[in-house]
């Protein structure tokens, strides 16, 4: 017997201020003071604390969770901590949410974050030894393989750019704000990793998100609506082996198909109402709608082009903005949940999409080899 997890608070924050002027248990501690304060909780409702970020290398800080107990307010009680690359966020969230399913606690805190200007992200992945090629120069050969089977046309990796820009406009806690994007800025940006433009490239952050989880009983409680947990999955594969197809990983195929088997998703496409996808580079929204069997093969692109990822479009993608607008590596994971959770509570503010009953969410990480994803709800099972 199980309960089922629902999300009752978020918090969130993304800072723009020099590095001396908020610490690491600062910007924790602000996000989740605004997640307890949306959850109409106190530190002393909080049973255990969840936490998660990308590799310790990235601020140059091992284990950082042994100082953030007091900030966390988690002094003497159960602490996690959570690593599974860039998906870690939504690791973290799946974490948190099965310790309620588990009934194990009634309310739990689970946070995640990154903050770059305390170190070098691109040293981490490069594994300190220099000459990294970064994330995108990993990618970059996927996506291009991506483009000549599929047959997309080169300006639907600017299209997305240019939607998420304008979707992070409406929503304050996006990191980057470009108002005067549009398709002939991307185009004319700076190539990094052929065919990745400057503006197709997520930002560097420094952020954190936090939700406080409880069980759907007490969340019926709640004054604010709840986001119900309908489904759960992490999956993951190695970043090499003889066959593996990193345009469309097995591990990302999987994790989709469980969530919607748990969550009883026939047509993801016309089922699900509002999807946020971790898309670090741009042309990453049409790969996971068909990674992910929301499109079919060579059917992504199309989706893009046709208007239907649009904040009005019939499949809305990244209303938030998405990590092309905001990067806390750690915490990007999470915040696609968070932000799956404000919809289906219609509290997403500007970038609230009409009428949302059902929200997928996900993260990947490594080699496009680790997945997080979940299906939320306005309503419990």
């Amino acid at each position: 017997m199980t309960e089922q997890a629902a999300v009752i608070g978020v918090g969130q924050t993304h800072h723009k201020k020099k590095r001396a002027d908020v610490s690491i248990p600062g910007l924790l501690r602000e996000a989740a003071l605004r997640a307890l304060d949306d959850a109409e909780c106190t530190w002393a409702d909080i049973d255990a604390v969840v936490i998660g970020k990308a590799p310790d290398a990235f601020e140059g800080i091992v284990q950082p969770e042994l100082f953030l107990a007091d900030a966390l307010g988690g002094a003497g009680k159960p602490m996690l901590r959570v690593h599974t690359a860039g998906s870690v966020g939504g690791s973290t969230f799946i974490v948190g949410s099965h310790l309620i399913e588990s009934q194990i606690h009634d309310r739990v805190l689970a946070i995640a974050w990154e903050k770059q200007s305390e170190g070098n992200a691109q040293w981490g992945l490069a594994g300190g030894r220099g000459r990294g090629i970064g994330a995108g120069g990993a990618f970059a050969p996927w996506i291009r393989a991506y483009i000549e089977k599929t047959g997309a046309p080169e300006y639907i990796g600017w299209q997305v750019a240019v939607k998420d820009r304008l979707n992070a406009l409406k929503n304050p806690y996006a990191h980057l704000h470009l108002p005067d994007i549009t398709i002939e800025t991307v185009k004319e940006s700076a190539m990094l990793w052929d065919p990745l433009r400057f503006l197709e490239s997520c930002p560097s952050s420094d952020g954190a998100c936090a939700v406080v989880l409880t069980n759907a009983a007490t969340a019926k409680k709640a004054s604010k609506p709840a986001a119900y947990i309908a489904a759960t999955a992490v999956k993951s594969e190695l970043g090499q082996f003889p066959g593996r197809d990193p345009v469309r990983p097995q591990a990302g195929v999987e994790c989709a198909h469980d969530v919607y088997r748990q969550a009883g998703i026939g047509v993801p496409r016309q089922e699900i109402d509002v999807a946020e996808i971790y898309v670090p580079f741009s042309w990453y929204e049409p790969m996971w709608l068909e990674g992910h069997d929301i499109a079919g093969p060579g059917e992504g692109w199309k989706m893009v082009e046709g208007g239907d990822t649009e904040l009005t479009g019939s499949f809305p993608v990244n209303a938030s903005g998405g990590v092309l607008s905001s990067n806390p590596i750690g915490a990007s994971g999470m915040l696609r949940f968070a932000e799956a959770a404000l919809q289906v509570r219609g509290q997403a503010g500007e970038h609230q999409v009409d009428g949302v009953r059902t929200a997928l969410a996900q993260a990947y990480g490594g080699a496009a080899q680790y997945f997080a994803m979940g299906i939320l709800r306005n309503e419990p099972a």
